[in-house]
């Protein structure tokens, strides 16, 4: 079983990990349309930025809007029949109607792009700027992670929440499969916690509470994220999060038993193979809301062992300007026993909006992005690449759909079949 760990380092990027295969499970929530009607979006304002760029998505649909909606998939958009662009038939997209403008982020078996469309389909009101996430099929089984991926488009193409990332196509090619999602410019949580190096109460207050009604709404359909910290929430020009990177979420009606996440965030019931659900979710609430008011997580050390040990005996350190209050809430998402965690409780999440330490907190404004938020990331346009790391481009040689190169007569995937809902 070959583990992907890494020495902790509070500067650094922290790898997650999963020991086995996920299994996909079903869900009733709607599917998004690979085809230029499901982009369509009202504008929205920047400081100094051009008509002509004023072309970003911001999706508002409520839990209960989405369930509302008939279930479906994601259509293959890469293998789609070209249609004529009416006000009656959407144009129905293709991996080549993409080009790549700039490199986001790197992993393990992949990495995410910055694409805009291309003429003529980057037609007025249509948004033009997305993140275009490709992982290489060949890694994705060598590492055993073909389930994760299935499950994670399976999960994200029936699930619409202003404060989780859209998936609005999946594609493939002989050597990738391709993920089109919302692309988020402010930029992640994790560079902008560093720069301040913590976080006061009221602004860990507002970003946790953007948290909590992302995982009710996941939790409502029995989605058990287990992969939270802040390298995985992303800004939006108003300053608001999204979750991103649903690789290791699952849909677990009980228990499983899947090690996976991230060491600094896992809940003892993983690392004690106990089984585990939603509970680790709101344990990882209480490790993330430690790391925003400190700057650091609670448990740390040079190596995951050493992590988990320190997990499992619990002794949490206490910096004097860290409150009574941020202290209680934070000892309620940490207990040890999942049957007494906050969140996990009789009240579920019902638990977690009433506790003291959120009084005041307009639930509904909130969720309908109506508070203003506290760190308004610099983004001039859609396409705005600032908040990111300056990354070297993709060789066209590797990405040959996207890169609109034919493929060979002679050349075979073997790997198809694995992934035939893309």
């Amino acid at each position: 079983m070959d583990y992907q760990l890494r020495p902790a380092a509070a500067a650094e990027h922290r790898g997650s990990y999963s020991s086995v295969r996920s299994a996909k499970s079903q869900l009733w929530t709607p599917p998004h349309s690979p085809t230029t009607e499901s982009m369509e979006t009202e504008t929205e304002q920047y400081d100094d930025i051009d008509e002509e760029n004023n072309d970003i998505q911001t999706p508002v649909a409520t839990p209960d809007a989405s369930a509302a909606q008939t279930p479906g998939h994601v259509q293959d958009a890469h293998h789609a029949q070209p249609s004529q662009a009416t006000e009656e038939q959407p144009t129905e997209l293709r991996l080549s109607d993409f080009q790549v403008v700039d490199t986001l982020g790197t992993g393990t078996f992949g990495r995410v792009l910055l694409v805009r469309l291309r003429p003529p389909t980057n037609h007025s009101g249509i948004m033009q700027h997305f993140a275009m996430k490709v992982l290489k099929k060949t890694d994705v089984v060598r590492l055993r992670q073909v389930e994760h991926v299935n499950a994670e488009r399976y999960i994200l193409a029936r699930i619409r929440h202003p404060f989780i990332v859209d998936l609005y196509a999946t594609f493939q090619d002989n050597l990738n499969i391709y993920m089109l999602l919302s692309y988020v410019p402010g930029g992640e949580l994790f560079s902008h916690l560093r720069r301040a190096h913590r976080f006061s109460p009221d602004v860990t207050r507002f970003y946790l509470a953007i948290i909590v009604l992302a995982l009710r709404y996941l939790h409502s359909y029995n989605i058990v994220y287990r992969d939270l910290k802040p390298e995985n929430l992303l800004l939006d020009h108003r300053g608001y999060l999204r979750i991103t990177d649903f690789g290791f979420a699952k849909v677990v009606d009980d228990r499983t038993w899947t090690l996976c996440g991230t060491p600094e965030y896992l809940a003892p019931e993983i690392i004690q193979s106990d089984g585990h659900g939603k509970a680790v979710d709101w344990w990882a609430c209480g490790i993330l809301c430690y790391e925003m008011l400190v700057g650091y997580p609670p448990f740390y050390d040079d190596n995951a062992f050493g992590i988990y040990e320190k997990i499992l005996q619990g002794n949490i350190h206490w910096p004097q300007h860290v409150d009574p209050l941020s202290r209680d809430l934070i000892r309620a998402f940490l207990h040890p026993d999942r049957t007494k965690r906050l969140g996990n409780l009789i009240g579920g999440s019902d638990d977690v909006l009433l506790h003291p330490w959120f009084r005041g907190v307009d639930w509904a404004a909130l969720e309908r992005c109506e508070i203003r938020a506290p760190i308004l990331p610099q983004v001039t346009s859609s396409g705005d690449t600032r908040n990111f790391s300056r990354l070297p481009m993709v060789k066209a040689s590797d990405i040959p759909g996207l890169a609109g190169d034919p493929v060979p007569l002679y050349s075979h995937d073997p790997y198809a079949e694995q992934f035939a809902d893309f």
